[in-house]
């Protein structure tokens, strides 16, 4: 073999060897990024199910919201029922008068 065969050689080599680092690199790199990708689409499904129970715990707080009663409604009613009392009340009266007339 001559020198420049020899050169040729070992310049392949040396250029196969780069070629299987840098095919290990990129391979260390593809598992890398194959677990921070299950990482993320955990940390995605965990985000999504937060969602979904602050979307449920809105829904139930709307509700109760809805079905609150404040203590001013609550004494607004209360006076609306004895203004309604008092007139019932009124007419009862009247009618008991005009049964008493005839």
């Amino acid at each position: 073999m001559t020198a420049e065969e020899e050169k040729t050689i070992r310049t392949l080599q040396s250029l196969v060897q780069q070629l299987i680092f840098r095919y290990q690199q990129l391979k260390d790199d593809n598992e890398e990024l194959l677990e921070e990708l299950v990482n993320k689409d955990s940390e995605l499904q965990a985000a999504k199910q937060k969602r979904q129970q602050i979307e449920a715990d809105y829904t139930h707080l709307k509700m109760a919201r809805m079905l609150e009663v404040s203590d001013t409604d609550v004494a607004a009613a209360k006076q609306r029922i004895n203004h309604l009392v008092r007139n019932v009340d009124k007419c009862i009266a009247l009618l008991k008068a005009m049964g008493n007339e005839q």
